[in-house]
C-alpha cells in the first residue's frame, strides 16, 4: 500500500492529464503538424492522388493503431520519461527509449526552421500578402538568407519553450484544448472555398480517385514514412504522453481516436489544398515547395485570397506547434526524471541546445547551401537520418519489445487496467504487433539501406 501511496505522489509531481479530452487533444496535437498540412497533400500529388491516400489509411489502420497503443501502454506502465519507460519494464532496454528522444530532438531543431517559416508567411498575409508570381523567388529568398530565417527560427522555439514552461496540464493540455478546435474550425472553412472554387472537380477526383498503377515500393515507403511521422511514432512522444496518463483511463479508446481525429485532419488539409491547385491550373506534385511557393500563388488568383492565405498560415502555425511541444516535452521529461533538473531550467537548456543544432539546418539552404555529407546538405541529411533510418528503426524495437521481451499479453494487462476494460480487438492487435507491423517495417528499413 504504501508503494501505491509513493507513486501516486511521483505521478502526481511530474504531471497528470486533467481531462481525457485534454489528452486525446494533446496527442492528436502531437499527430497533426506539418506531416498533415504539408507532407501529405504533396506526397498524395506526387503518388498518384487517391492511390496513395488508400494506402496511408490502410497503413494507418494496420500499423498506426498497434503501435500508438504500445506506445501508449510502455508509458503508462513504466510512469517516466521514453527512456525510463522502457528501463523500468527491462533494465536492459532503455536503450529503445533513448533513440526516441534522440530522433524527437532531432526532427525539433529541423521542425523549428520550417515553423520559422511559417511566422514569416503570416506576417507577410498581414502586411498585404505574396505576389503569385514571385511565390518562388519569395521563399528562395527567405530560406537563403543568412540571418531571417534563424531569427523566426528563434521565435518559433520562443514559442514553444513558452508553453512547455507551463508544465503538462497548465502549458500543453491548456494550449492544445484552444489550438486543436480552432485548426479544425479554420481548415473546414478553407476546405469550403477551395472545393466551391470553378474547376475544382478535378482536383477533388485525383484526390479520391485511385490510379492503382501508380503504387511502387516507393510509394507504399513513402505512405508508411507518412504514418510515422503524422503520428509522432518512434519518437518517444506517445511513450511520454502515455506516462501523463492516469491509470483508469480507458487506453484502447484514445488510441482509435487519436488516429482518427489524425487522419481527418489529413483528409481535410487535401481537400483544402488539392482542388484549389487544379482549380487555378497549378501541379499538384511540387514536392515540398507545395505549400510555401505553389499555394501563396493560389491563393494570389482565388477572391479573398490574402485573407484566405492568412487563415491557412495561422491554422499551419497551431499545427505546428502543437507537434513541436510535445518534441520538446519529450526531452524534457527524459531530463527532469532521469537528471532531476527543475522543469524551468530543463526547457530552458533543451530549447537552447535544439536552436543551435538547427542553426546549419536553416543555413543549410543559403551560405552552407554547398557543404555536403554523404551527399545531402544538413538538412536533408537531418530529414534523412530521422525518416528513413531512426523512425523505422525505433518503431521495429518498439513491435520486437512489446511483442517479445516485455510480452503482448503483459502489454494486454496494462491496456485492459487487469482486464477491467474489455478490448474486442486484443487478439488482433498482438499479431499486428508481433508480425505485421515488424515485417512493414523491417522492408522499409531494408529498401532505404540497400
Amino acid at each position: 500500500m504504501s508503494e501505491l501511496r509513493a507513486e501516486g505522489v511521483a505521478n502526481k509531481s511530474r504531471g497528470q492529464w486533467n481531462s481525457t479530452f485534454g489528452f486525446v487533444m494533446a496527442a492528436a496535437g502531437s499527430a497533426i503538424g506539418l506531416g498533415n498540412l504539408w507532407k501529405f497533400p504533396y506526397l498524395a500529388g506526387k503518388n498518384g492522388g487517391g492511390a496513395f491516400v488508400i494506402l496511408y489509411l490502410s497503413l494507418i489502420v494496420i500499423v498506426g493503431f498497434c503501435l500508438v497503443l504500445a506506445e501508449m501502454s510502455v508509458g503508462r506502465k513504466g510512469q517516466s520519461d521514453a527512456y525510463g519507460s522502457f528501463k523500468k519494464i527491462n533494465e536492459k532496454c532503455g536503450f529503445i527509449g533513448m533513440i526516441g528522444v534522440v530522433t524527437s530532438f532531432i526532427i525539433l531543431s529541423y521542425y523549428s526552421v520550417i515553423g520559422g517559416w511559417i511566422l514569416k508567411y503570416i506576417g507577410s498575409y498581414f502586411a498585404g500578402g505574396i505576389s503569385g508570381g514571385e511565390s518562388s523567388n519569395y521563399f528562395v529568398s527567405l530560406i537563403s538568407s543568412p540571418l531571417e530565417p534563424l531569427v523566426y527560427h528563434l521565435g518559433f522555439m520562443m514559442i514553444t519553450a513558452l508553453i512547455v514552461l507551463g508544465g503538462v496540464e497548465k502549458g500543453i493540455e491548456r494550449a492544445s484544448k484552444f489550438m486543436m478546435p480552432t485548426l479544425f474550425i479554420l481548415l473546414i472553412f478553407v476546405g469550403i472555398r477551395s472545393v466551391t472554387l470553378p474547376g475544382a472537380t478535378e482536383g477533388i477526383k485525383f484526390f479520391l480517385k485511385p490510379d492503382f498503377s501508380k503504387i511502387t515500393m516507393g510509394t507504399f515507403i513513402a505512405a508508411l514514412g507518412q504514418v510515422f511521422f503524422s503520428l509522432s511514432l518512434g519518437m518517444g512522444v506517445m511513450v511520454t504522453y502515455g506516462s501523463y496518463l492516469k491509470k483508469d483511463g480507458n487506453m484502447p479508446k484514445d488510441s482509435l481516436t487519436i488516429p482518427f481525429i489524425d487522419t481527418i485532419i489529413a483528409m481535410l488539409a487535401g481537400f483544402a489544398i488539392l482542388p484549389a491547385v487544379f482549380a487555378l491550373g497549378f501541379e499538384p506534385g511540387q514536392g515540398p515547395g507545395l505549400m510555401f511557393v505553389t499555394l501563396p500563388a493560389v491563393f494570389d488568383k482565388m477572391p479573398w485570397g490574402n485573407f484566405f492565405g492568412g487563415m491557412f498560415f495561422i491554422l499551419v502555425f497551431f499545427a505546428a506547434v502543437t507537434s513541436s511541444i510535445s518534441l520538446l516535452e519529450t526531452s524534457v521529461s527524459l531530463v527532469v526524471d532521469q537528471f532531476k533538473l527543475n522543469r524551468v531550467k530543463a526547457v530552458i537548456l533543451l530549447a537552447t541546445v535544439a536552436f543551435i543544432l538547427g542553426v546549419p539546418s536553416s543555413l543549410a539552404n543559403g551560405i552552407l547551401g554547398e557543404t555536403m555529407i554523404f551527399g545531402k546538405n544538413f538538412f536533408d541529411l537531418m530529414c534523412f537520418l530521422t525518416d528513413n533510418i531512426l523512425l523505422p528503426v525505433g518503431g521495429l524495437l518498439l513491435c520486437l519489445f512489446v511483442g517479445y521481451i516485455w510480452g503482448p499479453e503483459e502489454a494486454l494487462k496494462e491496456i485492459t487496467n487487469n482486464n477491467k476494460l474489455k478490448f474486442k480487438l486484443g487478439k488482433l492487435w498482438i499479431f499486428g504487433i508481433r508480425y505485421i507491423a515488424p515485417v512493414m517495417l523491417g522492408i522499409v528499413i531494408f529498401n532505404c539501406l540497400k
